[in-house]
């Protein structure tokens, strides 16, 4: 304290700040609501808005019960879209495939996952158009121009998908299913053979013809590898990660053999 008193450049520099506090505290007084006798007022209440609660008369028309059955339906198809997509179409066969590709390249996230599934997705796409139409031609049109009932529209919106599913899954994996299943008896024809034992058994074939692919698009990269790891222990370079320097041969390589074609048209011709 003495030294604030002797020393007046303190007191200059500390008035504009008491000036400052004392403007806001009259701001803050100023602004406090006025109290008659000491109560503080109560705020006006919102008022509450109406509410109606009607119900039916319990006597539906056939039609609104015909609408609700069939939104009911929609929502549960598009619920199950990503299964559908999945387990029902080529999207899993390609998308291990490129999975095992860039195992086999040795880089990590490159392509990263959102350009792969992306990849995939189109690859599906094109792939399943000539599916997609036959639906659309044959179930999907005439269902909505009102021609055919719905379970009719279904039966035939799910001929062409168990077509193409039949059109790639294997004997052995159809047996399997069949024998687990426990049908009464040998199907006579496609017909006979029930959809949820077709799907199990058509996505176990597609991810053993992925899994024959992976196979094969290793091997020149592991030869590649087993070649770069030879030379570095001949030169005696044993410290030296043989795939830090295999990296950029099985890049060039790859490119050298434009790659991507011959894996995306092997894709797509494997489907036909």
């Amino acid at each position: 304290m003495d030294r604030l008193r002797h020393n007046p450049s303190v007191y200059r520099r500390l008035l504009p700040l008491g000036w400052m506090g004392l403007g806001l505290g009259l701001l803050l007084v100023s602004t406090l609501p006025a109290h008659a006798d000491g109560v503080a007022p109560v705020a006006p209440v919102a008022p509450l808005p109406d509410i109606h609660l009607s119900f039916g008369n319990g006597n539906p028309e056939p039609s609104q019960v015909a609408m609700t059955v069939e939104l009911f339906l929609l929502l549960t198809v598009l619920s199950l879209a990503p299964a559908i997509l999945v387990m029902m179409t080529s999207f899993t066969r390609i998308v291990v495939v490129l999975s095992f590709l860039r195992q086999a390249l040795g880089t990590a996230q490159v392509p990263p996952n959102q350009v792969m599934v992306g990849l995939s997705l189109f690859l599906t796409f094109f792939i399943m158009a000539p599916v997609w139409q036959t639906m659309n031609r044959t179930a999907i049109q005439p269902y909505l121009a009102k021609e055919i009932a719905p379970d009719v529209a279904l039966t035939r919106g799910m001929a062409p998908v168990r077509d193409f599913m039949f059109r790639q899954v294997r004997k052995k994996d159809l047996a399997m299913f069949e024998r687990i299943a426990h049908l009464p008896e040998t199907p006579a024809s496609r017909d006979d053979i029930p959809t949820y034992v077709l799907i199990p058994a058509f996505v176990v074939s597609e991810l053993s013809t992925a899994f024959e692919m992976g196979f094969l698009i290793y091997l020149p990269f592991l030869i590649l590898d087993v070649v770069v790891s030879s030379v570095l222990m001949s030169m005696g370079m044993m410290m030296l990660p043989p795939t830090v320097v295999s990296l950029p041969f099985k890049i060039l390589l790859f490119v050298l053999v434009d790659g991507w074609s011959l894996i995306v048209g092997s894709l797509v011709q494997s489907f036909h």
